[in-house]
């Protein structure tokens, strides 16, 4: 299962994003088991993640409160066009130093509405944006306690002023109630899963 780490388990980390992204609070920290993995299956990891199908392959009720989202996007016009990383605010592609720039930087995530920031052999970030706030999905591989290696994932948040605080507050109970711990099951099965699903890391 998942387990939620104090936020210092990913600011203490020398992550390459700490130096991208000091303006963004840190929202939450979980750890994700993979049994088995040494320090070199982070791309395994992620290959395994993408053939995992994003946001259309989650429970009924994460897919529920992700329908709910986009109606109500829809309707106060949050994802608008002139709400995104090219519209209201810069993307962290346009932060990167030269060593990170990528090919894939910008392109969108397959399944989700993300797009990627960089990707390296144990860090990957991919970033949103909307009317409410610009968010970053951080994904990191570390030494496990029982001596193999594990998924982490923080996500980082620049609200859009009050609204965007007020949304993140609403939002909260039910990312850390359903939609974390429907992610755990999908993404540990996707590890399990990995052989089924060969792939190759970007």
């Amino acid at each position: 299962m998942s387990i939620r780490l104090p936020d210092a388990e990913h600011t203490a980390r020398p992550w390459r994003i700490h130096e991208i992204a000091p303006d963004f609070e840190v929202e939450d920290v979980w750890a994700y088991r993979t049994p088995g993995a040494g320090p070199d299956d982070f791309p395994v990891m992620l290959a395994a993640l993408r053939a995992g199908g994003g946001l259309n392959e989650n429970p009924p009720v994460v897919r529920f409160l992700f329908a709910v989202r986009w109606k109500l996007g829809a309707l106060f016009r949050w994802d608008e066009p002139e709400q995104s990383v090219v519209g209201r605010v810069a993307s962290l592609c346009d932060r990167l130093p030269q060593d990170l720039r990528q090919d894939a930087a910008g392109e969108a995530v397959p399944n989700t509405p993300f797009t990627m920031v960089y990707e390296l052999r144990d860090e990957c970030v991919i970033e949103l944006t909307n009317k409410t706030v610009h968010g970053i999905c951080h994904l990191g591989w570390v030494p496990a306690d029982d001596g193999g290696y594990e998924l982490r994932m923080a996500a980082l948040v620049k609200p859009n002023g009050l609204l965007g605080r007020l949304y993140m507050a609403t939002i909260k109970p039910f990312r850390r109630l359903i939609v974390y711990p429907a992610l755990t099951g999908k993404w540990e099965r996707a590890w399990w899963n990995r052989d089924r699903h060969p792939g190759e890391s970007r």
